[in-house]
């Protein structure tokens, strides 16, 4: 197998009638899916995806793929190809037509309904190309060839990409459930095909390659959210993936059959099951979905609540529902239902809201307790037998932490695939396809790209070490004003804490340090503010981590007058 190497270097370049293949986001990580592909000084993308943000990125609203490779070669791009709509693979859109508005998206009526929604609160009418499984388009140097996966939301594709380097098939999200709820199968005789004429690279979907077995059907939730709607005495709350369009079909069955009637709540909510309605993905009865605002004059036991925030996010629905921060209060009798998977980080945020609901009195199912979720990627079984079928002569496993890519190599190891034609890859890791081989070649910025409010970029890592020690230590700020001439202090020292645990107080033990260390420097002929609030912050950091054993941020502003 070919690893990643930390000292790789820029990658030369790319031979004549070579692919080249450059993940941007994706790989040693869950979401912010992004790979470009290049041939002939043309490059086509395949999803542009976020992350979310966990603990130790406080602030950070999200995460996205670093375009700085790219970014001098906007031009160059012939279109982005979309899989599917969900958020790590769509998410991150918005950001890149900044740049350049005209670039073509192309995907099904779906996920090109889903990324324009979002384009319209961003003021972007991007250029589309709708596809569905059998087309093929010629979109610049590449050939592209759609195929139809099953995943947890409708109408995935995957992507044949055809060039004289030759085809190179990328799996997007995918799990072969063979009783799915709108019947609409992984074509596994159409990745026969593509194997019957060659497949050279195959980039597959790693986020289950852990799991034995196979993946259990959608289908098999639904006796479970009935058992749970038949013994529910008040409201039922559910959260999901506002985009998790089959999950939402059968919370809407059981609700249906149980008398209840449905309302969204949060605006992706709102907007996502409105499109996948109005496009006929989401089935939904005359009458059965209503206004949130009409539920008051309901019974408790005739209502059903669809909100996001099954991952814990501090901002959404159901995490202000646990902090009583919503217009919607939980109340004794309630019962939560958290129809996902826990995204690896995520967990302690989500048992904390879990904890929260709980106080209030309300019954939470969830993952751990009762079978609410299942998931929309192939397991170890699928993934073997789906190697025998495709036959690769390299493989790249994409879409996964380390962990889950290695268990993929693994596996297509076992059915065949030569260990030398395995390339376990990371985030700006280059991949060549020369002469019928992949090989890694160099590798270019693919770093955390933080969107904080407005701002896109412009937080790095030495800001968020900030945050972190401000919310876990605190900050103690020092202010003192000198005599621009001689350096003598004319004002203060005045030391103010907040978050830091230490009683303003306690200060009076250290000011003469500061008071006498100004003093011996001003002696010296050390007048220079900057030199002198470094001197404080050394005096004062001292002396608290050797009173408390603790490191705030300390703050010294010195004024000259």
């Amino acid at each position: 197998m070919s690893h990643p190497h930390p000292e790789l270097g820029r990658p030369p370049a790319l031979p004549q009638g070579g692919l080249r293949v450059t993940p941007l986001g994706g790989l040693g990580e869950i979401g912010r899916n992004m790979t470009v592909f290049e041939y002939g000084g043309r490059l086509l993308i395949v999803d542009c995806g976020v992350l979310f943000p966990e603990e130790e990125q406080p602030g950070i609203d999200l995460i996205l793929p670093d375009f700085s490779s790219i970014r001098d070669r906007l031009d160059d791009i012939e279109g982005i190809v979309l899989t599917h709509g969900h958020e790590d693979h769509i998410g991150g859109v918005p950001f890149l037509l900044r740049e350049k508005p005209d670039i073509p998206l192309i995907g099904s009526k779906l996920t090109l309904a889903l990324i324009e929604a979002k384009l319209q609160e961003h003021r972007i009418r991007p250029y589309t190309l709708e596809v569905e499984e059998g087309n093929r388009e010629r979109v610049g140097p590449f050939d592209c060839e759609f195929i139809a996966v099953n995943h947890s939301i409708p109408d995935a594709l995957a992507v044949a990409i055809r060039t004289p380097a030759g085809m190179v098939v990328h799996t997007g999200d995918f799990k072969m459930d063979q009783l799915p709820l709108d019947n609409r199968l992984t074509d596994l005789h159409a990745f026969a095909r593509l194997s019957e004429e060659g497949i050279d690279l195959l980039l597959t979907d790693s986020t289950n390659a852990e799991v034995p077995g196979f993946t259990p059907h959608e289908r098999d939730i639904s006796n479970v959210l009935r058992q749970v709607f038949a013994g529910a005495r008040k409201r039922i709350i559910v959260a999901s993936f506002a985009s998790h369009v089959h999950r939402i079909q059968q919370i809407l069955d059981a609700a249906y059959e149980y008398g209840r009637r449905v309302a969204f709540v949060g605006r992706s909510m709102v907007r996502n099951m409105g499109i996948a309605r109005d496009l006929g993905y989401l089935k939904v009865p005359p009458g059965l979905v209503v206004d949130v605002k009409t539920l008051d004059d309901l019974p408790d036991n005739e209502v059903v609540l669809v909100c996001t925030g099954s991952q814990g996010e501090p901002m959404a629905a159901l995490s202000r529902m646990a902090n009583r921060d919503h217009q919607i209060r939980i109340v004794e009798g309630d019962t939560v239902i958290l129809a996902s998977s826990l995204i690896p980080g995520n967990e302690n945020a989500v048992y904390r809201v879990i904890n929260g609901l709980t106080r209030w009195g309300a019954n939470v199912v969830h993952k751990g307790n009762a079978k609410v979720h299942v998931s929309g990627h192939a397991s170890a079984g699928e993934l073997l037998y789906f190697y025998n079928i495709c036959r690769p002569k390299n493989l790249m496993p994409v879409h996964g932490e380390w962990r889950h890519l290695r268990a993929n190599a693994e596996l297509g190891a076992m059915t065949g695939v030569p260990h030398d034609r395995i390339v376990i890859a990371e985030d700006g890791v280059v991949v060549d396809l020369v002469e019928g081989k992949a090989k890694i070649s160099g590798k270019v910025q693919a770093g955390y790209v933080y969107v904080d409010g407005l701002s896109v970029g412009d937080v790095g890592e030495p800001a968020l070490k900030d945050r972190k020690i401000l919310g876990d230590e605190g900050i103690i700020s020092v202010f003192v004003v000198i005599d621009a001439s001689t350096g003598k202090i004319t004002g203060g020292p005045h030391v103010q804490a907040r978050g830091s645990g230490i009683e303003d107080s306690a200060f009076a033990d250290v000011l003469p340090r500061i008071t006498e260390a100004l003093e011996r420097s001003a002696q010296d002929g050390v007048v220079e503010p900057h030199q002198l609030q470094q001197l404080v912050r050394r005096t004062l950091g001292k002396w608290v981590s050797d009173k408390y054993r603790r490191r705030p941020m300390i703050l010294p502003v010195v004024v000259e007058v």
